[in-house]
């Protein structure tokens, strides 16, 4: 009869310990499914935003081209050109100055001639040669400036 008890008492443990593994795993199966999905609706939802940042940001470059395409045109008719430039150039300072309301016509300046720095080479080499200005005469017409190459100084908002 002890026996008999004995192997009912783990008869009982051994299929409750089946049932509980059981649960267990239809609890976790459900919940890795339920993950899947969740990992499934990110992926999906960051590659759609990717592709719309991607998309944004092309439309923005084409759009700043076009903008700096009709500055340029603008510019290049004499009369029309001098009040453009100088528009441009008033509106560039102020937009700056609302970032850095301490700083003087002077700071933007150098500022700009810094960061223009950076790339007046490469616009000059696309130049013709016979109307490429030399380099002394480009450096002659940069501001004098205190930390010019400072690039943590200011920055220039476009």
């Amino acid at each position: 009869m002890f026996r008999l008890f004995r192997w009912l008492r783990n008869t009982v443990v051994l299929m409750w310990l089946c049932g509980a593994l059981a649960v267990s795993t239809v609890a976790l199966g459900i919940q890795a499914l339920t993950l899947t999905a969740q990992v499934a609706t990110a992926t999906a939802s960051a590659s759609a935003a990717a592709l719309r940042h991607r998309k944004d940001m092309a439309k923005a470059v084409s759009k700043a081209k076009a903008k700096a395409r009709l500055r340029r045109v603008l510019v290049a008719i004499p009369i029309v050109g001098t009040g453009a430039a100088v528009a441009f150039e008033t509106r560039d300072f102020q937009n700056w100055q609302t970032v850095h309301p301490e700083g003087t016509f002077s700071d933007y300046s150098c500022e700009v001639a810094s960061l223009s720095a950076e790339v007046v080479d490469e616009v000059l080499q696309d130049l013709p040669e016979t109307v490429r200005p030399t380099p002394a005469m480009v450096l002659s017409q940069l501001p004098e400036c205190e930390n010019l190459t400072d690039p943590a100084r200011f920055t220039v908002d476009q």
